[in-house]
């Protein structure tokens, strides 16, 4: 009799403890994952930028859409993580930056999308850019960088990131991709000395083209390009500071003649 109390106390002790741990466990395997938290506070410091870009002039509603969705941090080295939503721009390597906030979607909005349009971008970086104008979901986007570990990372990233919509090349961007010419718009996100004419070739008869223009090194004037009456017409829309258009294009057609207002 003894013996069969023993055994039936051993066993209530043991279903107890079993009890016990199954309580301390439950919570871990419940509780929300770090990562989680970390992209709650990502996404409202991309509704402060937002909101930020709103005061500064930016209405185009599927332009700030995409602004609040696409996640900058991915685009940005891992040192400048607590600058990400920073309206400034910031380095990526390789003498190379990813554009201020404002003046990504600044360029996005005046190049005027419309559901169904190419748009080519010239000097890809990391890919925000190019990032931006896929993630409004009604253009096909053709992207070229230079900087072979740019492009390459960039294609990876972009991909992670599901926009199936984006076309990366590596190469000079001077020249454009003429493969898949016309363009309804192409944006430009290094500043050449000068028009570069391939592009001009490759634009749509009704299409948008914007650019920074300048000296190297210097404070640059961003163009807006667009035909009126057949004729191809320019609109200097201030001062603006971009990275230099590198390359052999720009090497052996430097000092032509820029459009003027």
């Amino acid at each position: 009799m003894e013996g069969k109390l023993f055994t039936i106390l051993l066993l209530c002790l043991l279903i107890s403890c079993s009890r016990a741990a199954t309580e301390i466990t439950t919570p871990e395997s419940t509780s929300v994952p770090a990562s989680s938290q970390t992209t709650d506070v990502y996404e409202q410091e991309r509704q402060q930028l937002v909101e930020e870009l709103k005061a500064m002039g930016i209405q185009n509603e599927d332009v700030l859409r995409s602004m609040a969705s696409v996640p900058r941090h991915e685009f940005v080295p891992v040192e400048y993580l607590a600058q990400a939503y920073e309206n400034h721009p910031l380095p990526i390597g390789y003498g190379q930056t990813i554009s201020q906030p404002y003046i990504v979607a600044w360029m996005t909005e005046l190049i005027e999308l419309k559901p169904g349009e190419k748009v080519l971008e010239i000097g890809t970086g990391s890919g925000y850019q190019a990032a931006i104008l896929a993630e409004l979901g009604y253009v096909d986007v053709y992207t070229i960088e230079i900087v072979p570990e740019l492009a390459e990372s960039a294609s990876a990233r972009l991909q992670k990131l599901d926009y199936g919509n984006v076309q990366v090349k590596q190469g000079d961007g001077y020249y454009g991709w003429p493969e898949y010419a016309p363009y309804d718009a192409i944006i430009v996100t290094a500043a050449p000395d000068h028009l570069p004419a391939p592009l001009v070739d490759q634009l749509a008869p009704d299409g948008r083209l914007v650019i920074p223009i300048g000296p190297q090194g210097w404070f640059q004037s961003l163009w807006k390009f667009v035909y009126e009456g057949g004729e191809l017409k320019g609109y200097n829309l201030g001062g603006v500071s971009f990275v230099p258009l590198t390359g052999s294009g720009i090497e052996q057609h430097q000092g032509e003649v820029t459009p003027r207002r």
